[in-house]
């Protein structure tokens, strides 16, 4: 089976979760002829991914996250009005991953919660199998914990998940944890990890983790290790301002993001402090490891998944980056939960073999009645 992805490339989350799909399709005799990967002006390719992904690398203009000046809330308005302005040049993105689709003639198209995957699944409909993946489909599951008030955000996150599935034949929702398919649409299957995460040998260091997607919130952190030196405390950000390594004083330390660092680093600290990013709760959860969560603001998804984390175990949640609770939790988090957890990520191979494998259900409905035939649209894209 050959496949293509397509991937947001927005934070670290949906990459990693690409790179553990293609070691699991690869190990399955498996194809993956391209990785097609969401970038903007600010967001580039990271080094990691790059080095790690197996299958050639094609990156493309797509929607993204616009923050306010502090660099740490979401600026839902300025996210939706420059995306809505940039529409021409997505679509004409849309003309690149057409042409990757016609060469290779893949048999099955994975969308890693891109909005352009969307666009194309939906406009171009490729006679092909088309599955999309992210934990954020879980939301259509009745277990879903979505987090209370936030009316405007909500809507925000379930017209993303929309977006992003438009045309999929099968939606494939991560999970904390194994939950009944109640819906034929949406298929519950584990975190999607790494090799490298499962060869790790945990130990309690003398350090916590800490990983922020916006330099806002490291600001946020030095401001509270000023007045706590004596904790050790390990950071990754997405800054390049500032040199790799930077140590603004004593026992705080800035690392540039490296995937393979960053997992090291986890292996051997005292708890994980970061957003609520999917991916890397699980990868401490399965460590073993006690999380702090700081939700994004205005990013509704991530006060779901701090709700989900804490109802599964994995640690507590805070409005800011001050360790002051999350260091009396330490000694109190219940490590036993690693067992149950590290069970049904051990089973993803298997789950997520079958729902690839299975043949597709009918696309899900079409939100848009296009008057334009697919061979049209191709017309009017490849004119300059």
């Amino acid at each position: 089976m050959k496949a293509i992805f397509i991937v947001q490339g927005e934070g670290r989350g949906h990459m990693t979760q690409a790179l553990a799909m293609e070691q699991i399709m690869s190990e399955a005799g498996h194809e993956v002829a391209q990785i097609i990967i969401g970038t903007s002006n600010r967001r580039e390719v990271p080094a990691y991914f790059k080095n790690k992904a197996k299958a050639p690398i094609q990156a493309v203009a797509s929607p993204n996250f616009y923050y306010d000046k502090g660099k740490k809330s979401i600026n839902l308005f300025k996210t939706f009005a420059l995306n809505f302005l940039a529409l021409p040049k997505f679509f004409l993105e849309l003309k690149t991953i057409d042409k990757i689709i016609l060469d290779h003639q893949p048999d099955l198209i994975i969308n890693f919660y891109d909005i352009l995957g969307g666009f194309y699944f939906n406009f171009f409909r490729p006679n092909t199998r088309r599955i999309c993946i992210a934990h954020q489909y879980l939301a259509a599951h009745k277990e879903f914990p979505f987090a209370k008030g936030f009316p405007f955000q909500k809507a925000y996150f379930k017209a993303t998940n929309t977006l992003t599935s438009l045309g999929a034949h099968k939606k494939i929702a991560l999970s904390f944890r194994n939950y009944a398919n109640h819906k034929h649409a949406v298929r519950i299957a584990p975190p999607l990890l790494r090799k490298e995460v499962y060869e790790l040998s945990p130990t309690q260091g003398d350090y916590i983790l800490a990983y922020v997607v916006n330099p806002g919130y490291a600001y946020d952190l030095m401001q509270w290790h000023e007045q706590n030196k004596k904790i050790k405390l390990h950071c990754f950000w997405d800054n390049k301002e500032q040199k790799d390594e930077w140590s603004p004083w004593k026992n705080l330390t800035f690392h540039h993001i490296n995937d393979q660092k960053f997992l090291n680093y986890m292996e051997n600290c005292l708890g994980y402090v970061s957003t609520a990013g999917f991916e890397s709760i699980c990868e401490a959860m399965y460590l073993g490891k006690p999380v702090m969560m700081v939700p994004v603001e205005n990013q509704y998804e991530q006060a779901c998944n701090a709700l989900d984390a804490v109802k599964n175990g994995a640690g507590i949640t805070s409005d800011k980056f001050a360790l002051a609770s999350f260091l009396n939790y330490l000694s109190t988090h219940d490590a036993k939960n690693r067992d149950w957890f590290k069970s049904w990520v051990q089973s993803n191979k298997r789950i997520i073999l079958k729902e690839l494998e299975t043949e597709h259900t009918s696309p899900t409905k079409q939100p848009f009645k296009l008057n334009f035939s697919t061979a049209r649209i191709r017309l009017l894209l490849s004119r300059d």
